[in-house]
């Protein structure tokens, strides 16, 4: 297909989660799965916006005379989101983070930012907006097909999710346990021309996001595709987050958008995705009547020397830390293991023994791996046990040299199995006596032989498993003391 002669043009929206409270009020930010405390209806009005009109999708959404049912839990909700209280200031951890996301997307912060309330048409806000703040503007992001721009970055708060209640057509169902929790909304400039550019920037992105402390899961990140061709009006395409399907979907639209040209029906919509890659419609394009100032809040202010502070801590990103971990001599294979959640266990553990890289990633990534599989455990039934305070002392006891390099891959088996350091040693303290011993009686009753020759028979006698360096090492001592 030719993008550039159909004109393609596309931008994404996404919004993820982040890891802290929840942005205007002091509760949690988890999700609940048991009953609801109590629960509380409202109903949809349409509303004149800031600019006096009523949007469209507003009307269509309170025509259809809908009641919202809503789920509350005592523990992290409160009147905040029960719309029954003004909203307390924002939630600094949750600005920094998204301080953090800005400026790792290149972007210029605003100095100084009024908190909006943003419509809300499906029912799942119990005031009927929601609240965002613009924090952040005119950025970028490098592609193998050159920039694309970052419009805004917004912090807002996310909304209610549906409850596992059956709808039907006048009722819905909602969880207060989501709604509030800090998101942060990236909108790329349309500059995006072809499919695979869509999908690069995509995963890009998220690889920024989760260098910050964002949520991890199904449902902490959303994202949407705004696409039009020459010709058609903007559509904006919601749930657009499975690599896989990503470039179905696109070239899916792009035919859909070609057939609406040729039967003159170019208005934009909003259209959810389905599992083949196709999309649904689902309801009319939103208009710009939407926002309003939030009242209840103050202007926010962020300083140079917030930003500055938050520069000079910036995390850094996957790549960065692929070149860091090659410098340190470790191969594809472990540096895929280390950063699949076993980053910061490797820096902690590194501080303490910093002489072998490969031997802290095999402890920490495929020897506890072994031991999960040939115990038929979980990995983080491993991690409980072979933690990382464990595996410090044994490296400490390294450093020392109260245990051998060779001695840790059977150390760590035997603290798995309920052994304790301290025993160990003494086994392996026990089983030196005994090898020492026996070399002792083959030296004395074959005298006058190389080392190699005394090496056949100590293996001959004792077996190949016996550690041969020890055995090596206690021959030599011997030998050059005879």
């Amino acid at each position: 297909m030719d993008y550039e002669k159909i004109g393609l043009k596309a931008g994404l929206e996404i919004h993820q989660q982040l890891d802290t409270g929840k942005l205007f009020c002091r509760c949690p930010s988890y999700l609940r799965s048991d009953k609801p405390d109590y629960l509380i209806k409202r109903k949809f009005h349409k509303v004149a916006g800031e600019t006096g009109d009523i949007d469209e999708a507003v009307k269509y959404e309170a025509e259809l005379d809908k009641e919202f049912v809503y789920y509350v839990y005592k523990d992290n909700c409160c009147l905040v989101e029960l719309d029954e209280s003004p909203p307390l200031l924002i939630n600094e951890e949750a600005l920094n983070e998204a301080l953090k996301i800005a400026l790792l997307l290149n972007c210029e912060i605003y100095p100084v930012s009024q908190i909006m309330r943003k419509i809300v048409i499906d029912g799942s806000n119990t005031s009927g907006f929601q609240r965002t703040v613009l924090i952040a503007h005119d950025g970028f992001i490098e592609t193998s097909f050159g920039k694309v721009g970052i419009e805004t970055i917004a912090l807002e708060e996310d909304s209610a999710r549906p409850a596992d209640e059956e709808e039907n057509e006048k009722v819905r169902f909602w969880k207060l346990d989501r709604l509030g929790i800090p998101l942060v909304e990236i909108v790329t400039k349309p500059d995006m021309k072809e499919p695979e550019q869509i999908k690069e920037v995509a995963l890009k992105i998220g690889e920024i996001l989760r260098a910050c402390k964002v949520k991890r899961g199904i449902g902490t990140i959303r994202q949407d595709l705004n696409i039009s061709i020459k010709n058609h009006d903007r559509v904006e395409i919601k749930g657009f987050q499975e690599p896989e399907l990503m470039i179905i979907t696109i070239n899916n639209e792009i035919k859909r958008q070609i057939e609406n040209i040729k039967n003159k029906k170019t208005k934009g919509e909003v259209r959810g995705t389905l599992p083949d890659g196709t999309t649904k419609f689902n309801r009319p394009m939103p208009t710009k009547a939407r926002m309003y100032p939030e009242t209840d809040l103050p202007l926010l202010y962020i300083t140079r020397e917030r930003i500055n502070e938050i520069k000079r801590n910036l995390p850094k990103l996957k790549q960065e830390l692929r070149d860091e971990l090659r410098k340190k001599g470790l191969n594809e294979e472990l540096i895929n293991l280390i950063l699949e959640g076993n980053f910061d266990e490797f820096k902690t553990l590194m501080a303490v023994y910093d002489r072998d890289a490969n031997l802290v990633a095999k402890m920490i990534t495929i020897w506890r791996n072994e031991i999960a599989s040939k115990n038929k455990k979980q990995i983080s039934e491993i991690k409980e046990i072979l933690n990382e305070r464990l595996l410090e002392e044994i490296l400490i006891k390294l450093k020392k040299g109260e245990i051998k390099e060779s001695e840790i891959k059977s150390t760590m088996n035997k603290l798995f199995e309920g052994k304790t350091l301290e025993e160990i040693m003494q086994e392996e303290k026990c089983d030196d006596n005994v090898l020492e011993e026996e070399i002792v009686k083959i030296v004395k009753e074959k005298p006058g032989l190389r080392p190699g020759g005394y090496m056949g028979l100590i293996i001959n006698k004792l077996g190949g498993n016996i550690d041969k360096r020890k055995a090596m090492e206690i021959l030599n001592r011997l030998l050059n003391n005879c």
